[in-house]
């Protein structure tokens, strides 16, 4: 598709073309062909070569291991797919969880001298920095 057409929008005319029922047989069948030959030549890779939807499912599972409500039975199941695909999940060190405190504090620092952040909130954001020692 060098014609410089946008893909995204020439594969929804293909599957309207295919669900619509004034359209001939012939036609479904060769939008489908053709919507088939574009999802395999356009397909989006991300790092490790693994297709975006997939690096978003790898990436859900990531996050289900630092999730605090997660059981340990879905964070064991978590492991074991990332282990399948090659992630390396030890990585994950204590250092996240400090990152993770020092962004959150930042944004209570940050809506102290935000002028549209209401007083209530900018005191119970004191308070918090307060409790954390970062006042």
């Amino acid at each position: 598709m060098s014609s410089g057409k946008d893909s995204t929008r020439v594969a929804a005319g293909l599957k309207a073309a295919i669900h619509n029922p004034n359209v001939s047989e012939e036609a479904k069948v060769n939008a489908a062909e053709r919507l088939e030959q574009m999802e395999g030549a356009t397909m989006e890779t991300g790092p490790a070569g693994f297709d975006v939807h997939t690096n978003r499912v790898l990436g859900g599972f990531r996050a289900t291991l630092s999730n605090k409500n997660t059981s340990p039975e879905a964070k064991q199941h978590a492991k074991e797919v990332l282990d399948a695909a090659g992630y390396n999940v030890n990585d994950h060190s204590a250092s996240t969880d400090d990152e993770h405190d020092n962004r959150v504090l930042g944004g209570y620092k940050a809506s102290l001298h935000n002028p549209n952040v209401s007083e209530a909130a900018k005191e119970h954001a004191r308070e918090i920095l307060r409790e954390y020692g970062a006042l």
